[in-house]
């Protein structure tokens, strides 16, 4: 693979007008293509496979509501201190205000509190509906403002007026603390190269790859049913690989230059090094991504498939197209140099200046059981929540308070119980007959008797006489183990309630929806992480031609794994800390962050194992020091994955200060995963490992290093190229 890498840079490098603005051009086609025919996010993707799926489709056949085709804002008002709703003065006001909102050609109905039934006990608190005539995802700014103006006006004149629904959020994929997580990975490569310029460079290829990558996802938006989330995690993951393996390619071409080569042969030998590690990191980045397959949830699979399109672009713009850049700018990237900046984490020792020592690996290789031993247990220690975890979908409760749909989420609870953000939809399918009402009342009676049930509404009867819709409110709120356990409790019963009236009850609903997914994706996260650990240990013992490296490599994953989640569990779940990084109270770990962690993480943390410990197989192979080798790898790969590290988690903190809960959850667990796997595992735990291990690190038996293919990610290959290039040259 190296020495088609190798080709290919230099290719690149001698055609790189042709590169430049083939790359440009396929940005700004693919942007006008995707843009023309717009996005198709669906956030309602059917999932086969769940107990609640069947009655859900049951339902939506009999009682096909218009609707909720469209998307749905819910204003809920609380009337000013002293007054109620009740007063002739409140209904004149509350049908202004729906009237003004009516006027809104894209509105297609408006049900008032008054219609609705929905005023508290104490008539101080209800709400409003409007539907539109388009999907949520759909209902423009203008209309948004349109409610907001109309919310703003009771506001001041002292009443409380706040919004919620899918018709009003205001999800943003690029906000000013993207950009500002951007402007950071800038500061990290300008310090880095010692060079705004340089520094420029990786960041500014990485949009060109993200753009590509994202106006793919606009299109396949258009042939997979995916929601709106993938399009946010693909612009996460896009943007920070490709940074780091622009910056891969980039330092290995200055180390080059240093050491005399011509520019353009510079560019190939990075392109067939760094290029190596970089397809490799990439490959096992989209492997671990399109696993997410496994969990059979088309959703999770299409967003899989997503991300894995915007790193593939990440990879081909990194190898392709940064040669072409690298040989355009020419004298302007300069070969690498003692920077100021970075000398004092360098601590080269005075005399040794051809020496592979520096102050960190002498303090690791110096005192590797203590190295291993305290990250060992500091990890252990910050992976205890793990065991607690509970998987569910944040929703209004977990935005600040600063935000309308919190606000409104609050007053619902005040006025109708926690239970009423979490209602329960029984279908009850009887024979039919006048005998069916009846059987189903028994039914409702036989509800009655489960604990934690708060209301249950009278059966509606569907045209066919057969089915019937009955809501139940619990007296719990979603995330609580009380609903999930009432849940099971009516399943469980439902055979005794059939045999004793003939009724079948079945339960669907968002609440019940979401609680199957959660145990769906629970039951596949074992199988998911069997997967991705014997493919990481294949793939580094084929690398690395090492037994105890792969295995060391994967204890190390599931060390940095294990915090990740236990962390996200004592801010997210147990509300520690979380208001200092944005979380408005504490609630469930988004169902499919688990499961979207390992796929991402397992790839990032093979690439810094690959970009680390290449380094020192290169020079073990040389030296035969174990020692010398480990030392190696930290002086010429160490500040590398640093910044690398540094950049992924600046990009994710971006991600991890947007709004949305989801969006939020996701790059708050990739920033302390990084953060946890580049500085603990691979800059602290490898290097003491290696250490201890020796020699023996890299053995593997003649047997078996005969039948594993050859990847050479090291670029053994490309020196040979470069030989045989002198050869014909002379």
């Amino acid at each position: 693979m190296a020495k088609y890498l190798y080709r290919l840079g230099l290719w690149s490098a001698k055609n790189r007008l042709k590169v430049i603005f083939g790359g440009i051009a396929l940005l700004i086609a693919t942007a006008v293509l995707a843009l023309s025919i717009g996005p198709a996010f669906n956030e309602n993707t059917p999932i086969p496979g769940l107990k609640s799926q069947e009655a859900l489709e049951m339902m939506n056949n009999e009682f096909p509501s218009a609707p909720e085709n469209g998307g749905q804002t819910k204003m809920v008002f609380k009337a000013p201190q002293g007054a109620t709703l009740s007063s002739q003065s409140a209904q004149m006001t509350i049908a202004r205000t729906l009237k003004k909102i009516a006027e809104d050609p894209a509105v297609k109905e408006v049900v008032s509190p008054y219609k609705n039934g929905s005023l508290s006990v104490d008539r101080t608190i209800a709400y409003a509906t409007v539907t539109y005539d388009v999907p949520g995802g759909e209902v423009t700014k203008e209309s948004k403002a349109n409610i907001d103006a109309a919310a703003e006006t009771l506001r001041e004149t002292g009443w409380q007026a706040e919004m919620s629904g899918n018709g009003y959020s205001k999800m943003k994929i690029v906000s000013i603390m993207e950009v500002i997580g951007v402007f950071v990975a800038f500061l990290v490569l300008s310090v880095t190269f010692a060079s705004f310029l340089t520094g420029l460079l990786p960041i500014v290829t990485a949009i060109i790859g993200l753009g590509i990558g994202l106006m793919g996802v606009l299109l396949g938006s258009n042939v997979l049913e995916m929601s709106a989330t993938s399009l946010s995690l693909s612009a996460m993951l896009g943007l920070a690989v490709g940074i780091d393996y622009a910056l891969f390619i980039v330092s290995r071409y200055r180390q080059q230059l240093l050491e005399g080569y011509d520019r353009d042969e510079a560019i190939a030998i990075a392109n067939g090094t760094a290029g190596s590690s970089v397809v490799f990191a990439g490959i096992t980045v989209m492997i671990g991504l399109c696993g997410l397959a496994v969990a059979r949830i088309p959703f999770l699979t299409a967003m899989g498939l997503a991300g894995a399109l915007c790193v593939l672009a990440a990879v081909l713009i990194a190898v392709v197209f940064v040669p072409a850049v690298l040989s355009w700018m020419g004298e302007r990237i300069s070969p690498k140099k003692n920077n100021p900046l970075l000398a004092k984490f360098s601590f080269k020792k005075a005399g040794r200046r051809e020496d592979v020592d520096t102050a960190w690996g002498t303090f690791v290789t110096k005192r590797p059981w203590l190295v291993v031993l305290g990250g060992v247990a500091l990890l252990a220690a910050i992976a205890l929540p793990f065991g607690r975890m509970e998987l569910g979908m944040p929703d209004d409760a977990q935005k600040p308070v600063e935000q309308t749909e919190r606000r409104a989420y609050d007053l619902q609870t005040e006025a109708y119980g926690a239970g009423s953000h979490s209602p329960l939809v029984i279908l009850a399918e009887a024979s039919g007959g006048e005998q069916a009402g009846i059987d189903v009342q028994k039914a409702i009676e036989a509800l009655g008797k489960f604990k934690n049930i708060g209301t249950v509404t009278p059966a509606m009867p569907g045209p066919s006489g057969n089915l019937f819709l009955i809501s139940v409110v619990p007296a719990t709120g979603a995330h609580d183990q009380e609903t999930r356990d009432l849940v099971q409790q009516i399943r469980g019963g439902a055979a005794d309630i059939q045999r004793d009236t003939g009724v079948r009850l079945m339960v669907t609903g968002s609440t019940a929806v979401g609680i199957d997914i959660s145990q769906k994706l629970s039951d596949a996260l074992p199988k998911f992480c069997l997967v991705i650990i014997g493919l990481a240990f294949l793939l580094l013992m084929t690398v690395f031609r090492s037994l105890l490296v792969p295995i060391k490599a994967v204890l190390g994953f599931i060390l940095s794994l294990g915090a990740t989640l236990g962390f996200v569990v004592l801010v997210v779940q147990d509300g520690h800390t979380g208001t200092l990084f944005g979380f408005g109270g504490p609630g469930p770990i988004l169902n499919f962050l688990p499961i979207i962690v390992v796929g991402i993480l397992f790839g990032l943390a093979m690439d810094y194992e690959v970009f680390l410990v290449s380094r020192m197989r290169e020079e073990f192979k040389h030296s035969r020091d174990a020692k010398r080798a480990v030392l190696a790898g930290i002086k010429h790969s160490g500040s590398v994955v640093t910044a690398a590290g540094l950049i992924m988690i600046s990009v994710f903190v971006g991600f991890m200060l947007a709004e949305d809960p989801i969006i939020k959850s996701m790059g708050f667990a990739l920033a302390f995963g990084i953060l946890f796997d580049a500085f603990v595992v691979r800059m602290l735990i490898v290097p003491g490992a290696m250490t201890l291990m020796g020699r023996s690190a890299w053995y593997l038996p003649k047997w078996l290093d005969r039948i594993l293919p050859n990847i050479d990610v090291e670029g053994e290959s490309v020196m040979e190229e470069v030989n045989r290039r002198k050869k014909e040259a002379a």
